[in-house]
């Protein structure tokens, strides 16, 4: 494996541009494992950064010697990866047997009904990233959800209305 891997960029490339690329150098190279194939690389990038940035495919290309449609198709084939930087936040609800038994539609009703959103995806504010999530871990306190990790148990829909307003004036009161 080669000891460096710089992926060839703008000439000039600004600083935020160059975070990035250093933050993806690290983390490929900075894999604890056995064997290190394209799918590793490509979770560490995802779980340093949030997504999987386009400068990533060739930077894992070169690592693993592979080309870069091979680390596409890896890429590509997997639902969970994402391409482009999350939201602030994210918000879950689990949607499990449990959860879905108890009540789970109604707070996934009113859910995306305070995003404005039509299912799993960011806001156009990029305040919130929703996801669906088969399962939080907490089946004995369903429904559950989740915003950015904390998870709220025994849910009603009006209780899920009020998680997100309340994040959403965060949100607010952060940028004044």
């Amino acid at each position: 494996m080669p000891s460096d891997v710089t992926p060839k960029i703008d000439p000039t490339p600004n600083s935020e541009k160059q975070d990035i690329v250093d933050r993806i150098n690290k983390a490929v190279k900075n894999q604890n494992r056995p064997t290190v194939t394209v799918l590793s690389s490509l979770l560490s990038i995802e779980d340093e950064l949030g997504y999987i940035p386009k400068e990533a495919i060739s930077i894992v290309s070169e690592y693993n010697k592979s080309t870069i449609n091979e680390v596409w198709g890896v890429a590509s084939f997997y639902p969970n990866f994402r391409f482009d930087p999350p939201a602030k936040n994210t918000v879950e609800v689990c949607w499990g047997p449990s959860c879905h038994l108890v009540g789970a539609t109604d707070v996934i009703k009113s859910v995306l009904d305070e995003l404005e959103l039509d299912g799993e995806g960011d806001t156009a504010d990029k305040m919130a990233t929703f996801k669906f999530n088969t399962c939080l871990g907490a089946c004995p306190q369903a429904p559950v959800m989740s915003i950015n990790h904390r998870m709220y148990g025994k849910v009603s829909a009006k209780q899920a209305k009020t998680y997100i307003s309340a994040l959403r004036e965060d949100v607010k009161g952060a940028h004044k």
